[in-house]
């Protein structure tokens, strides 16, 4: 499955932005997504993850109450809305897709199989 991710750019602090991906190739309707980041020399870390209907969702402390994950299994789309965004929430965005009919929400790197080149997101002061 080929990923796609877009909607970064620069943003003020408190501001909101919205991250749209975009699957081709391959449905997504079994498998479970994830948005990670990465910041310059940082490690890249989860910020959210969802099942395959949606109806599970699970989130980085560091964004609770403040990022929400959804997915369109019609559209073949997950989308990460992000509100009262930080200084530090500054990085590249990621999403990612496991394996096909994977269980149990997933928060490493290394337990997804497909991803997409990222997005940067700018939050400025």
């Amino acid at each position: 499955v080929q990923l796609q991710a877009s909607g970064g750019g620069l943003v003020q602090a408190a501001g909101s932005s919205r991250l749209p991906c975009a699957a081709s190739g391959r449905t997504i309707s079994r498998r479970l997504m994830a948005w990670f980041r990465q910041a310059p020399a940082k490690e890249r870390e989860f910020v959210a993850g969802i099942g395959w209907s949606g109806g599970n969702t699970n989130y980085a402390d560091f964004v609770k109450g403040r990022f929400a994950i959804s997915r369109d299994n019609v559209k073949e789309t997950v989308t990460l809305q992000m509100n009262s965004l930080k200084p530090e929430d500054t990085a590249t965005y990621l999403c990612a897709a496991r394996l096909p009919f994977a269980t149990g929400l997933a928060d490493r790197a290394d337990q997804y199989s497909s991803w997409g080149q990222g997005t940067e997101v700018t939050v400025s002061s």
